[in-house]
């Protein structure tokens, strides 16, 4: 922790102490290389989920847990497209997140307050998700010589120390010790835990294929009691869909993006991330491997399968250096979901306010939002863990809500505010109604509600638009807005060796 402290604080000696701008804070200044942002991306793709989560799903139901490197394969592809874009369009306009983006988009600061109201109603959680997920870790690996609310407590302050600090460049310098870590023990587990406890791959296999053949096909096991099928192909399909297109928007995602030196780094790594993915396979099988060693494990409990067989199997040691790498896996992405929601309100929130307007005012109300989501997510894991945990079950779905609004606005000029605000009010509403209704993978259909949402969200944006068209220039209207197209849409930055850059609009 002290390590990852000291790393986080020395990311900005380089870059004339702690000085700069809110863009040099939020996104890095726009300089990091294919290095960085490689480790700083995969950084944020794989967390505490990775090792508890994962590891939990396998032990729970097997194959379904495969839907993560499907929807991260995915995703990156679509990246490929939609990063250099992104990127392009916030350097043209100096932009530094999804709300300033659609707030320019539609010609509206109000419309990026409110989108930034309901990115962090959607974020939240998963800042509480990693202090609780680094908790548990840090109580598992000491053998509750740590208690779950110290750990609580020390993931809070590690990761605000150095975020608040340093900002993004802080996370890329942390995330490289981190996926040294994770490279590391999960190389090794991968190996070790068969060995030990098989006698090697072969064997595990034929124990799961013989004992355990629901774990190795869809729709997976321990999905019962009226829910059998529920994660079969539609769903599996549908949330790699939904996922895919989601990741490319996430506010930590494009922090990523527009924190490159240039369009070629985020082409190049969306080529590169992949292979990150195979690490996933480690805790998915070996969760699957501790339903032979640990049978019995039920709820939160299952989470812990990975650890279970660390824990039994290998010296003190050893369990803590997996269990550093682990809590380092909660740290790098809750301080990028730190750093997003103090961009969001600092630019977007509380800039609509005259004293918070100028660029140093908007960095320290920034930094202020940093601390207090923290503080609140941290406030909430120990008095009312329940109320985020509920949110949580909407927040990648309820994200996906805003893809037609940024993506489709970025690239079709019809497309008003009041069609991209209908059909978010209507995608949002949807979601949550089946979401909290029980209905997710919805019934008879088997599909990712989130999916169903984005639907109709889709439809309702659309059908607005068109109507508004009917209705002719209006203050809602893409013709009432006289900017350019240069000004407006977004355009896909080509390499500079190709002919076609000069004049491109």
């Amino acid at each position: 922790m002290v390590a990852t402290v000291a790393l986080g604080l020395l990311a900005v000696r380089g870059r004339g102490g702690g000085g700069g701008g809110l863009a040099e804070w939020s996104v890095g200044g726009r300089s990091l290389g294919t290095v960085f942002i490689w480790v700083l991306m995969a950084g944020e793709g794989y967390t505490s989920f990775s090792y508890l989560g994962a590891a939990g799903w396998g032990y729970n139901y097997g194959a379904p847990v495969m839907y993560v490197v499907a929807y991260m394969s995915c995703g990156y592809a679509v990246g490929y497209v939609v990063g250099p874009m992104l990127w392009d369009y916030a350097r043209r306009h100096g932009l530094v997140g999804i709300t300033d983006m659609v707030a320019h988009r539609y010609g509206r600061p109000w419309l990026g307050a409110v989108v930034a109201v309901l990115a962090t109603v959607f974020l939240l959680p998963y800042i509480q998700l990693q202090i609780t997920g680094m908790g548990v870790v840090v109580s598992t690996v000491t053998y509750g010589a740590v208690s779950l609310e110290w750990a609580y407590f020390i993931a809070f302050a590690v990761t605000t120390g150095f975020v608040v600090v340093s900002g993004l460049r802080g996370s890329a310098w942390v995330s490289v010790l981190k996926d040294v870590l994770v490279i590391g023990t999960l190389g090794f587990l991968a190996v070790y835990v068969p060995v030990h406890y098989f006698g090697g791959y072969g064997e595990l296999f034929d124990r799961l294929a013989t004992e355990r053949p629901q774990w190795l096909t869809l729709p997976g096991a321990g999905s019962g009691e009226g829910g059998r099928g529920k994660l079969g192909v539609a769903w599996f399909a549908s949330t790699t869909v939904l996922n895919a297109l989601t990741v490319v928007i996430f506010p930590t995602t494009v922090a990523g993006y527009l924190g490159a030196r240039n369009a070629d780094a985020l082409r190049r790594n969306a080529i590169l991330l992949p292979a990150y993915n195979v690490l996933l396979f480690v805790p998915m099988v070996l969760g699957m491997a501790a339903l032979f060693v640990v049978p019995g494990l039920a709820g939160a409990e299952s989470n812990l399968a990975l650890f279970k067989l660390v824990v039994d199997s290998l010296p003190a040691w050893a369990v803590g250096v997996i269990g550093v790498a682990a809590a380092l896996s909660s740290i790098v992405p809750m301080a990028v979901f730190m750093l997003v929601i103090g961009t969001m309100w600092g630019r977007s929130v509380l800039s609509l306010a005259p004293r918070w307007s100028s660029g140093e005012r908007q960095k320290l109300a920034s930094q202020l939002v940093v601390v207090a989501a923290g503080a609140i997510a941290l406030v909430l894991t120990y008095i009312a863990p329940n109320t985020l945990v509920r949110l949580s079950l909407i927040s990648y779905e309820g994200m996906a809500q805003l893809v037609p609004m940024l993506l489709l606005g970025l690239v079709w000029r019809r497309l008003t505010v009041v069609a991209a605000v209908s059909g978010l009010a209507a995608g949002v509403a949807v979601v949550c109604g089946l979401v909290f209704t029980g209905n997710d993978p919805v019934p008879s259909w088997g599909v990712n509600a989130g999916m169903l949402a984005l639907a109709v969200n889709l439809a309702v944006a659309l059908t607005v638009s068109r109507l508004g068209a009917g209705a002719g220039a209006g203050a809602g209207s893409a013709a009432g807005d006289g900017r350019p197209d240069e000004e407006v849409l977004a355009r896909d930055p080509l390499p500079p060796s190709s002919p076609a850059v000069s004049g491109s609009g």
